[in-house]
């Protein structure tokens, strides 16, 4: 039978409307909004004191890397920190069984999942043994993260990385033994995940993902891309997210990678950038024709100290935007969200940078960027409250310190710019209840496993 969610506020078409119930179908579909809702037959789910809003969609993920929060704040024995972050990274990838990536990605896909995430795009690398050979199926990985999503209940796109190289003119790195394949063995690889996986789970789907012009050739960006737009599959790539990564390519291209991508003609409406940050204004001109979307990982890149990416300009080109959660530094999309407008104050000196471009107010803006522009970037049908698309949505606890005391007109800017994890109280995808009050039957069953995994690792040498 169905089930009637009566929120106190339900946010539609741009505002919290009072007196709204959104019936969702068995087949989690959601069947009808509106306020004279009532069939006979359905599970009432009163939800006094909360307000509904449209599951958040993380664009970008590394799973594993969930393990080295807090582990990386170092500088390594050559004074670099970005190359002690990225060795740290390296020593959990290399020494995870199967099983405990299952285990690690589970605890990652809660954690999103306690803060409204109800969708993510995981741009998965893992591929081969702890040795560097191949397992007997080249996907066992994928599936191992694709099965956690499916266990917590979040909806996944499952970006498959191409990764033949460690950069121009570079010798192999033995950190990165897991990730590499030949350009043969990537299209094969994905071949055969769509064989295995395209039909059978309406929450599951997949994409490319050329790791960056630096750990793969234009060549084979090109060959993958052409394969890709064939099937209508997304495409996602790292692209100038810092300088260092700009000079390689101009060494080896003569161009920086956006204008290399540009000029190769890669970029279109399908293709994502994750960061994006170092672009000049003929760049972003290239992109917003292309109808190319930026996948802003501000909490990561902040930790990096990446750089801070010229948003208004962006924005006010008409690039569309997603959100990241990337490291796992801190997985809090509503966070990354006010950070891309609160970095740009810091380096502009000036408030609300992106508040009023083409009309439109910046909770608004950041919010759709958090929810319909994650949704674009990943090719998923969500991101919205509206009969017809699956019923993922989370809902806030008016009474939240963090929040308590905003009125209808007021609530979306307090929850985009004040509100706190502790506020969201309910999350539900494609109609299955993760979170109900605050609480999961699976958290203690993945604490648990995930603890064992991480206290295994940091026993383990150097």
């Amino acid at each position: 039978m169905p089930t009637l969610y009566r929120p106190e506020l339900l946010y539609l078409e741009g505002a919290f409307q009072s007196g709204i119930g959104l019936l969702v179908g068995d087949d989690g579909a959601i069947l009808n909004i509106g306020a004279d809702i009532s069939p006979e037959g359905a599970t009432v789910v009163g939800m006094a004191g909360r307000a509904m809003l449209p599951g958040l969609v993380n664009g970008h993920s590394h799973t594993f890397q969930r393990l080295i929060r807090g582990v990386a704040e170092h500088r390594g024995v050559n004074g670099d920190d970005f190359w002690a972050w990225r060795n740290t990274m390296y020593r959990a990838a290399s020494r995870l069984t199967p099983e405990e990536l299952y285990d690690v990605a589970r605890m990652a896909f809660l954690e999103m999942a306690f803060t409204g995430i109800t969708a993510v795009g995981e741009f998965h690398y893992l591929h081969r043994q702890t040795d560097g050979t191949a397992y007997d199926d080249p996907n066992l990985l994928s599936k191992a993260v694709i099965d956690a999503a499916r266990s917590v209940g979040l909806r996944i796109c499952l970006l498959r990385v191409a990764y033949s190289r460690a950069g121009y003119q570079l010798p192999p790195n033995p950190g990165q033994a897991r990730f590499y394949e030949t350009n043969v063995e990537y299209i094969n690889s994905m071949e055969r995940l769509a064989a295995d996986i395209q039909g059978f789970d309406p929450t599951v789907s997949f994409g490319v993902a050329p790791h960056s012009i630096r750990a793969v050739t234009i060549d084979e960006v090109r060959r993958i891309s052409e394969w890709a737009q064939s099937r209508g599959l997304p495409i996602h790539m790292h692209m100038a997210e810092q300088t260092a990564e700009l000079d390689a390519c101009v060494r080896e291209y003569g161009y920086t990678p956006v204008k290399l991508m540009a000029e190769k003609r890669l970029l279109t409406s399908s293709t994502t950038l994750v960061h994006a940050i170092h672009v000049t204004s003929e760049e972003i001109a290239h992109l917003a024709r292309a109808g190319t979307t930026i996948c802003s990982c501000p909490t990561t890149e902040r930790n990096l100290g990446d750089g801070i990416i010229d948003a208004d300009q962006a924005c006010a080109a008409g690039i569309p935007f997603s959100f990241g959660t990337d490291s796992q530094a801190n997985i809090n999309l509503l966070e990354d969200a006010r950070e891309l407008d609160y970095h740009l104050r810091l380096k502009r000196q000036r408030r609300l940078l992106l508040d009023g471009i083409h009309g439109e107010e910046i909770a608004q803006r950041l919010f759709g960027y958090a929810t319909t522009g994650g949704a674009k970037s990943l090719g998923m049908n969500t991101g919205e409250l509206k009969a017809g698309l699956p019923a993922d949505f989370f809902t806030v606890d008016l009474k939240d310190l963090s929040i308590a005391g905003a009125t209808a007109g007021e609530l979306l800017s307090t929850i985009v710019f004040g509100s706190e994890r502790t506020a969201v109280c309910d999350v539900v995808s494609n109609g299955r209840v993760l979170v109900a009050n605050r609480q999961s039957p699976l958290t203690e069953e993945i604490v648990t496993r995930y603890t064992a995994v991480a206290r295994r690792l940091s026993s383990l040498p150097a």
